[in-house]
């Protein structure tokens, strides 16, 4: 039954306030901090390398890491089967997909384009448009066949293309223009696309199909890739963030396993559209919803006994805009970190409790960890450049041996995650083998402290209370849409 406009209000309302804690909790988030203080301390009462004991501690953790990742990813060695072509389409759950849109009318032309040629495509496309202030007004009249309807209501379809529809929404923040799309639609499963993200003509298919196979699944990503400008910068960031995705998503396709996956980008992402209801929809008060609402549909699974699933999805492929400039990268790093923080916050009693399973007891671990994870390592490296500058030949030439050890290991894990990506996603991608040794040798002292510089942005952002997105530039698809 369709929501009334009241009720799309209600759901797009702030409500998600700090829980308690737990002692386990306070004890592990402590315990990170006081180990940073611990270690950094060291430096200055010990000689050779362990007085870089914060790099040492760095090292060992992302390490065990890339152990853990490596052991988990090992299924991926057998050949995953592709997409069956004829999958009994009866059997598919029906799809809307929700294109959240707020001045984004220069990439808008790309991505709706992509919805219309999906194979078994998508029985709704809403672009939920968050009060546009540029031309998206005429470009969805004039370029696709709409006519703009009241604010807060769906348009009638497309004259040119009947699954396309119209929501109009009052500027209030992605998260709320998606959860009023959500109450409006119809289908079963409902899918999150990024303005400026392009799906693959098959992609909304693999998503169908991965939900009618698995009658748990409540949420579901899909495989990204990153599209810079061409620009100087945007080539090398390309270049570094193509990498750091498929690192990443065989990440996830680990944690997937340990029953513990939490990152669900909202850029290309699906789920199943009564449990979003159930929990109440995106937050608009966190800077990273996708992330926050995962963790929502993980504590509402065990508080009710669902057993619901998270996976990724490899078979489902989209590109999506990446930032191509130093600023853009950071403001985007900036926000990703801030708002993680922001979870883990409000999350804070899941951390160590052990009737959220593996996740409680090993991935939020990880992830208070990681809170401080960059801080680790630009402590470690304003150590290495103090002892460099300070003449401590004898400990610069042990730390860069040990960075020696760790580029090697580093090396392998990238060999090791492009194979099994091209295995699992049955893709040729671009990065090569050859590339891959340059980017892990030159990562540390390049792309990792930029990643790093952005999380400790995202530290200040968070502690200050920001709520700002900030404006990012798009140029990935412009630029390969005119190609």
């Amino acid at each position: 039954m369709k929501k009334t406009l009241e009720q799309a209000f209600a759901l797009a309302s702030p409500r998600i306030v700090p829980r308690g804690t737990t002692w386990l909790s306070t004890l592990i988030h402590t315990a990170v901090v006081a180990a940073w203080l611990l270690l950094f301390a060291r430096a200055f009462f010990l000689h050779g390398v362990v007085a870089w004991s914060t790099g040492i501690a760095y090292v060992i953790y992302d390490t065990l890491l890339l152990a853990f990742v490596t052991w988990k990813s090992l299924p991926l060695m057998r050949r995953v089967p592709p997409l069956e072509p004829d999958y009994d389409r009866r059997t598919l759950p029906d799809m809307g997909v929700i294109v959240a849109s707020h001045n984004e009318a220069a990439v808008l032309p790309v991505t709706i384009a992509a919805l219309l040629r999906q194979v078994h495509g998508p029985a709704q496309i809403v672009i939920a448009d968050d009060g546009s202030t540029d031309q998206t007004h005429s470009l969805l009249t004039e370029r696709f066949g709409l006519t703009a309807p009241a604010e807060g209501t769906l348009s009638a379809p497309s004259a040119l293309h009947p699954n396309l529809f119209w929501l109009r929404m009052p500027h209030g923040g992605k998260a709320r223009a998606l959860n009023a799309a959500i109450t409006l639609m119809t289908t079963k499963t409902v899918m999150t696309v990024d303005a400026d993200t392009l799906l693959d003509d098959d992609a909304t298919y693999a998503m169908r199909a991965a939900f009618a196979s698995d009658a748990k699944l409540v949420a579901a990503a899909g495989i990204l890739v990153p599209v810079c400008g061409k620009s100087a910068s945007g080539r090398v960031l390309q270049w570094f963030q193509t990498y750091e995705y498929m690192r990443n998503f065989i990440a996830r396709f680990a944690w997937m396993r340990a029953d513990s996956l939490l990152l669900v980008s909202g850029a290309f992402a699906s789920f199943k559209r009564e449990a979003l209801l159930d929990v109440g929809g995106f937050d608009p008060q966190c800077l990273v919803e996708d992330y926050e609402l995962i963790h929502r549909l993980r504590r509402h699974s065990v508080d009710h006994g669902l057993g619901w699933d998270v996976r990724v999805i490899g078979n489902a492929h989209a590109h999506t805009d990446a930032p191509d400039n130093l600023a853009s990268f950071l403001r985007q790093r900036r926000r990703w970190f801030a708002g993680f923080l922001q979870t883990q916050y409000w999350n804070r009693d899941m951390t160590g409790n052990p009737r959220y399973g593996m996740l409680g007891m090993l991935m939020l671990p990880v992830k208070a960890l990681d809170t401080m994870q960059p801080i680790y390592g630009l402590t470690a490296f304003g150590l290495l450049l103090a002892f460099l500058l300070g003449g401590h030949g004898a400990i610069v030439a042990s730390i860069f041996g040990v960075i020696g050890v760790k580029t090697a290991i580093d090396l392998a894990f990238y060999l090791w995650s492009i194979h099994l990506y091209r295995r699992w996603t049955g893709t040729r991608s671009r990065a090569g083998m050859g590339m891959a040794m340059l980017a892990a040798i030159a990562e540390p002292f390049t792309f990792q402290l930029l990643r790093h510089l952005g999380a400790a942005l995202g530290w200040l952002h968070f502690l200050r209370g920001g709520r700002s997105w900030g404006v990012q530039r798009r140029t990935g698809l412009i630029a390969r849409d005119d190609a």
